[in-house]
């Protein structure tokens, strides 16, 4: 059984918390023109938005209702994840890498670190804890499994996997370590930490391996909110890190001023890689304004734009990816409804409740979602459950 709901709403606060009680804020510098200076990296409990009950057994989050069909459809899909938990506490997925608008799997049924962490952070982001209730022994399970996959370099990889599935580790064991403090967590999400600072080139981004000279957009947004994660419950991140990180994101934005052909990209996007012939697209955008808020940067032009591409391409995007669950529409509707959520207002309500219907629409009958393209289907249940609980409001990641 679930905590009540006031109850973990104060543990997701708290953990959200940590930061302003003992490890203190950061100066971001490097900002672009238009930018004025964030605060710092930490989120503050007073921001963390609340979640309300309008009397009549429905949370309203930001002017969004959750309904029961919401509700349903995302306890149907964490269902079917506990279902096809293995017993090491894993989940299985092909392992690979995006090449063009494929997906190249290396092993195409092995104990898949990154999607096991994201699984993980469903059952978080739907209010359950680990070691407490109906889904704690699951959620045991997939931290030791984790944790088992950390490198005496930081780096954490099984079977393969690579820079994105470090940063969903890192991100994961940033959560646990908010909700209980444990000192073997503390210990290795440290490392991890410091390997994505270390694994950080000269453009200010990273790639799928580690150490790589060149960067993409894709790989940048997982490690700046693992990051973000982990300076917000107290863990080690340089600012210079932060820095870097700001300048290459400001720099991939396309404002008309850059020499880029616009048969590659259109003005309020963000591009692939920092190149002139990089091309732009709707998960790129979602994920390079995530970064930036993730970065502590709310309010600028870039970020206006980028809305506004992303509301603009709405439908377009979804017949081309949705019905048949494509690992782009997967990571660019998660990237891009933790922006809208940021942003808040009509078009948080519009994109949600619109993406919402679909999610629902798209549900298999065993509890969950397909991804024919991309690492499988507990990868694609995991997101789609992470996207219909932002409104509940649990994850202090999600806060601004």
């Amino acid at each position: 059984m679930k905590l009540p709901l006031q109850q973990l709403k104060s543990i997701a606060v708290a953990a959200a918390g940590l930061v302003a009680a003992g490890a203190g804020g950061v100066e971001l510098s490097g900002l672009p023109p238009s930018g004025s200076p964030p605060s710092g990296l930490a989120a503050s409990p007073a921001e963390a938005p609340a979640r309300l009950d309008d009397g009549r057994g429905t949370a309203t989050t930001r002017g969004v209702k959750i309904t029961p069909e919401q509700e349903r459809a995302t306890e149907r899909g964490l269902a079917w994840l506990a279902r096809e938990q293995n017993t090491d506490g894993s989940w299985t997925a092909a392992v690979g890498f995006k090449l063009n608008n494929s997906y190249r799997s290396t092993s195409s049924a092995a104990a898949h670190v990154g999607v096991t962490s994201l699984a993980g952070i469903a059952f978080l982001a739907g209010g359950h804890l680990p070691g407490r209730g109906e889904y704690g022994e699951a959620l045991d399970r997939a931290v030791d499994f984790v944790l088992g996959c950390v490198q005496e370099d930081g780096y954490i990889t099984f079977a393969g996997t690579r820079m994105y599935s470090h940063a969903f580790a890192t991100l994961f064991l940033a959560e646990i370590y908010g909700m209980t403090h444990r000192e073997d967590v503390r210990l290795r999400l440290q490392k991890a930490v410091d390997f994505i600072v270390k694994c950080q080139n000269e453009e200010g981004g990273w790639r799928y391996v580690p150490l790589a000279r060149e960067s993409d957009m894709s790989i940048v947004v997982c490690q700046v909110l693992a990051l973000r994660a982990a300076r917000n419950i107290g863990i080690r991140v340089p600012k210079s890190t932060v820095d870097l990180a700001i300048r290459y994101v400001v720099d991939s934005a396309v404002t008309g001023n850059q020499r880029r052909s616009v048969r590659y990209s259109a003005l309020g996007t963000f591009s692939y890689q920092r190149q002139a012939q990089s091309r732009s697209t709707f998960p790129l955008t979602s994920a390079g304004v995530t970064a930036l808020n993730g970065l502590g940067i709310y309010s600028d032009e870039l970020i206006d734009r980028g809305i506004d591409f992303l509301n603009s391409q709405f439908d377009s995007f979804n017949r081309r990816y949705g019905a048949v669950g494509h690992y782009f529409f997967w990571y660019g509707h998660y990237y891009g409804v933790q922006a809208m959520y940021t942003k808040g207002g009509h078009d948080w309500v519009n994109y949600f409740t619109r993406l919402r219907e679909l999610l629902i629409r798209y549900q298999r009958a065993d509890g969950s979602w397909p991804n024919e393209t991309g690492p499988g289907g507990a990868f694609s249940t995991a997101m789609a459950c992470l996207i219909l609980e932002i409104p509940y409001d649990f994850l202090p990641i999600f806060h601004r």
